[in-house]
């Protein structure tokens, strides 16, 4: 197999234009206007207006090649396109050789007959998306939850928040989106490898690869297989070609199982298979990583209903992660270090599994391999989300069939695929008996849903199970999509129902897929957008960059609830925080310790694709929130956490278990004023039991509440593991608002460990509520922060500049704040 790439410069020209832009592909219209400076950057304050004709416009992407003779005289010739956005016509050499209609898809053309020796032109013409969809939209209507029914981006295969969502901006994009390449091959070609295993025994895994060929002429071909560990074979085997597809079966003897973050290591292997035309050439190879595991969505009666948890290894484990969103509006432009810091930082904090929403893109390659090495499984939907699909119609049934195949066959052998889902919410009142003005026929949701997508994973990936859509209740009315009995829920009482962080408390799904609450990014990422006089939550461009609804107001309406008015924008900026990771946080702790009954919970969301706020973890640059630091430490593998009762001021002391064996560790308390006076401690050795929620007794407080009032007390716990505390936390019995907090005076200590890393300890003299830490003008991430500090009990953390400098610059720019610094005293 010989490769040309296409990628590079091309020239791009609007339509009916002659003067060319300067194209990089892969890439899209709007990032080669941006490098012109034909539009003006989009994600900064309403620029998104100014640059919304671009979705509206023909674009036409050109450029020459040359082909050599040698090249050209190969059997076959073809032209493959990994991606090209979205309804485009190929034109070679003045000659149409195709049409596209699908983002999602891989296209391959055969160009042997409009190949010239020497000089080739390549146009690539791209139809207005927003045009095409409205023009369908208009031939027939497609309900849709979003706003302007999507402008009829429901009846396109292509990604559906490009064209706006409650956290997204509005800029539909057109162009050669991933790689383009000529290939060329006389005899044969290896077309496809899958790999599937069998762990009947524990000594052993057997491996049989699916290997599939395109052969253009009878002769005798050898296919040649090895597995690696460590660039040392471990399998091989041999086989003569003898179909269209031939198995080859490998042994693994002693083999090293790939585990979820925080259940064991996750070694890959290299699966290698070579192809051998009849005297021995290497005519072709094809090369994957996998790991050896089993991973299952395990669905059996129990006592509460049907459960709903995964197991990898036969091992079942409690699913902890967020929600994952394309990382930018404009694909092409996240790089590979751009995937790797969000997925490190998911990792970082505990997480083991991302779900890829159904709104997005299928992800790229390394998206993927990166998972596979931090242990972080994926439970991937299909494309589809939010709205009605035209499963009536034959084209659109017939490309997405291809997509899916396309798909399944790139992810299928990736350890971390956990799960197919058909797709996000259309159970959740997008379905009806019959078409409606809201709603699908659930006769047509039937074909794509419960049918189509089915059968193809069934057929392609029969070993990864597929899941309809997401909400789904699968036992009894399907209406009721929410049903804690069985199946996954998505929670949105709080934040779009307004009811108060304790409803969490109330609700014992099996698998809670959604839930969230929103934030402000923090004061450098909105500086980033505005311009002084928009800094306030009720201006016009603040409000630009919200796009729920209820947004802003929303908000606010909480902070009022839980804490006292912020007296700075800066500080409602940070608050807003603080309060994302407070509702995150009563939400999970309250499902981990309800296992085994709630097995998952996957907060909304990981990150954001352009500076605004959100649901998100993780700002659009990357800058932690107060949520994900909080993250750390309500996913930790051991966790301790107080439940407390308003009514009887008692406090459930429980510890949950990720780990896979009993450990021993030790239970502690203090109780304090809010200014630190110690009123009483304990201290309590536990056996923990593995993989499950330990209860370890109640503390009664009525008497000290008697005493001193429920607005002065304090509740410190501590879960200890051979002397060292592997996991903190705080009860309180009023809202924060009502503390009578003492302004801390918290001491810094800053110490060098290179030019980029540096110890801090933090001491404060009273009890501090979410002291945080913020190195100022530079890039700086810590290895906890937004944390209490007891009394006089120092505190040691690592902080990480993104550049290096000076002991004494970081002591400059270092600013410590905590709660009572955002409404003063």
């Amino acid at each position: 197999m010989k490769q040309q790439t296409l990628n590079g410069l091309w020239q791009l020209y609007q339509a009916n234009n002659v003067d060319p832009i300067a194209a990089t592909v892969p890439g899209c219209v709007h990032l080669d206007l941006l490098a012109a400076e034909k539009i003006p950057d989009p994600y900064y304050r309403d620029n998104e207006l100014k640059t919304m004709w671009v979705g509206e416009t023909d674009w036409l992407y050109r450029r020459q090649f040359t082909v050599s003779a040698e090249f050209l005289e190969h059997d076959r010739v073809l032209l493959r396109c990994e991606g090209l956005d979205t309804i485009a016509t190929i034109r070679l050499n003045g000659q149409e050789i195709g049409q596209t209609d699908n983002m999602f898809r891989s296209w391959e053309f055969d160009l042997k007959s409009v190949l010239l020796v020497g000089e080739n032109e390549i146009e690539i013409l791209f139809s207005a998306p927003v045009t095409y969809a409205q023009r369908r939209l208009a031939e027939r209507n497609l309900p849709a939850w979003t706003d302007e029914k999507l402008l009829g981006g429901n009846w396109m295969r292509k990604e559906q928040c490009n064209f706006g969502w409650d956290w997204g901006i509005r800029q539909v994009t057109s162009g050669i989106w991933r790689d383009i390449s000529l290939m060329a091959f006389s005899q044969a070609r290896l077309t496809d490898l899958h790999i599937r295993q069998d762990h009947t025994t524990a000594e052993q895994v057997i491996l049989t690869c699916h290997i599939s060929t395109e052969q253009l002429a009878v002769q005798t071909l050898t296919i040649e297989a090895t597995v690696s560990l460590n660039k040392s074979i471990v399998a091989k085997a041999d086989q003569v070609v003898k179909a269209s597809t031939n198995l080859v079966s490998l042994i693994i003897n002693d083999p090293q199982l790939w585990w979820p973050n925080g259940l064991g290591e996750q070694p890959l292997y290299q699966v290698e298979v070579m192809l051998f035309d009849e005297i021995g050439n290497l005519i072709g190879t094809l090369d994957k990583r996998i790991g050896l595991r089993t991973l299952k969505l395990v669905r059996q009666a129990d006592e509460w209903g049907e459960s709903f948890h995964f197991e990898a290894n036969g091992v079942p484990f409690f699913s902890k992660g967020a929600n994952w969103i394309p990382a930018d509006q404009f694909a092409p432009r996240v790089t590979k270090a751009w995937y790797h810091n969000l997925l490190t930082d998911a990792a970082a904090v505990n997480m083991n599994m991302l779900r890829v929403w159904g709104g997005g893109i299928y992800e790229a390659d390394i998206f993927y391999e990166l998972c596979d090495q931090l242990g972080l499984c994926v439970w991937q939907d299909f494309m589809f989300a939010c709205a009605t699909y035209p499963s009536f119609d034959a084209a659109f049934i017939a490309t997405v069939k291809a997509e899916a195949e396309d798909n399944v066959r790139r992810l299928r052998d990736h350890a971390c695929l956990a799960l197919w889902c058909g797709n996000n919410e259309l159970e959740q009142g997008l379905v009806d008996e019959t078409w409606t003005d809201s709603a699908m026929s659930w006769v047509d949701y039937d074909k794509l849903f419960d049918q189509l997508l089915r059968e193809v994973v069934g057929a392609l990936n029969p070993d990864t199970d597929y899941w309809v859509g997401s909400p789904h209740t699968p036992q009894g009315n399907r209406y009721d999509f929410n049903n804690p009995d069985s199946g996954d829920a998505h929670i949105w009482q709080v934040w779009h129902g307004q009811k108060p962080f304790e409803f969490y408390r109330t609700c014992f799904h099996r698998f809670n897929s959604e839930f969230g609450f929103q934030s402000f990014p923090e004061p450098r990422t909105v500086y980033g957008y505005t311009q002084p006089q928009d800094r306030n939550v009720t201006s016009y461009i603040m409000e630009h960059h919200q796009r729920s609804g209820i947004g802003n107001s929303t908000i606010m309406h909480y902070m009022l609830d839980w804490f006292r008015l912020p007296t700075a924008f800066k500080s409602i900026l940070w608050l807003s925080q603080i309060q994302q990771g407070m509702a995150i946080k009563y939400a999970v702790e309250h499902w981990r310790r309800t296992m085994p009954r709630g097995m998952g919970t996957l907060y909304w969301q990981l990150n954001d694709c352009w500076p605004i706020a959100s649901w998100s973890s993780l700002d659009y640059y990357g800058r932690w929130k107060a949520l994900h630091y909080m993250a750390r430490h309500f996913f930790a593998p051991l966790l301790i956490s107080g439940l407390e009762d308003s009514e009887t001021n008692q406090v459930e002391i429980h510890v949950t278990s990720d780990r896979l064996v009993e450990q021993s560790g030790q239970v502690s308390w203090q109780l304090t004023t809010v200014n630190g006076d110690l009123i009483e401690r304990a201290e309590l050795e536990v056996q923990i039991q593995p993989n499950q929620n330990n209860r370890f007794g109640t503390l009664d407080l009525q008497a000290h509440v008697d005493k001193y009032g429920v607005r002065n007390l304090m509740l410190w716990l501590s879960l200890g593991v051979d002397g060292t505390a592997v996991s903190t936390n705080l009860v309180i019995l009023s809202r924060p608002k009502h503390l009578e907090l003492v302004s801390p005076n918290i001491s810094t200590e800053l110490t060098e460990i290179n030019s980029q890393q540096y110890q801090l300890t933090l001491t404060s003299d009273k009890p501090a509520m979410w002291v945080w830490v913020m190195v100022e003008t530079y890039e700086a991430k810590l290895s906890d922060n937004f944390l209490h500090l007891y009394p006089n009990r120092p505190i040691s953390l690592t902080l990480t500049v993104e550049q290096p400098t000076t002991l004494a610059e970081v002591k400059q720019a270092l600013q410590v704040s905590s709660l009572v610094d955002t409404y003063g005293v």
